[in-house]
């Protein structure tokens, strides 16, 4: 079977896409940036790199500095499947971190997206 596409996109051209949909909703970069070094890892100066470098969303993944433990906690539908029974690794961080982007766009408490971690 074929690879997902998803895989060998570049994180920029999709991150671009996560911080317009949070600003129509009145949220912030800094708000989608912190969800997804909550999931990852990453710092500010590692998201820069990664969106200059155009680094691929398996890579990104790969080289994360440390997935967050709290990530199973990420449950519900993102494009009418459940996140919790997705059985690809990578494919299933791919939509923890959309459905992360989703909560901030829906004004979600960010202690509640970081499911319970101060934030």
């Amino acid at each position: 079977m074929a690879e997902h596409r998803i895989y060998s996109t570049s994180f920029a051209s999709v991150y671009v896409h996560y911080v317009a949909k949070a600003e129509r909703k009145g949220h912030t970069r800094g708000e989608v940036d912190q969800v997804i070094s909550w999931l990852t890892g990453y710092d500010a100066g590692d998201l820069e790199r990664i969106v200059a470098d155009e680094t691929d969303f398996r890579t990104f993944f790969a080289e994360a500095p440390r997935m967050n433990p709290n990530a199973s906690l990420i449950t519900g539908l993102i494009c009418g499947i459940r996140v919790e029974e997705i059985e690809d690794p990578l494919m299933q961080q791919i939509r923890y971190m959309d459905k992360l982007v989703d909560e901030v766009a829906r004004g979600k408490k960010m202690t509640s997206i970081l499911r319970g971690t101060p934030a």
